[in-house]
């Protein structure tokens, strides 16, 4: 078996999305099959950070595909990771 987007459940991203990646990240949703959900790790990734203003970089991923959990801290916690895959488990249960 060959890992691939197809055969996920959950997509973490990690970083800031900026203009090079976000037809990739787009591509890698879209070929996820139903139901998907995506979390977004670090605030980077949640409101572009530090990075947040530059040219190429979005503010944020919900900017670009939606987003189902936040996990904030720069570096995020585990804790702060458990608690929003808590969190997304929560939000599976209520539909």
């Amino acid at each position: 078996m060959k890992g691939s987007p197809r055969h996920a459940d959950v997509l973490l991203v990690t970083g800031p999305v900026n203009k090079q990646i976000k037809d990739r990240i787009i591509r890698i949703y879209e070929q996820m099959a139903e139901p998907k959900f995506v979390v977004s790790v670090g605030n980077c990734c949640n409101s572009a950070g530090v990075y947040r203003g530059a040219y190429n970089v979005y503010n944020g991923l919900d900017t670009v595909i939606p987003v189902d959990a936040y996990v904030y801290g720069c570096p995020p916690k585990p804790e702060n990771i458990l608690q929003a895959v808590a969190a997304l488990q929560a939000k599976i249960k209520g539909g």
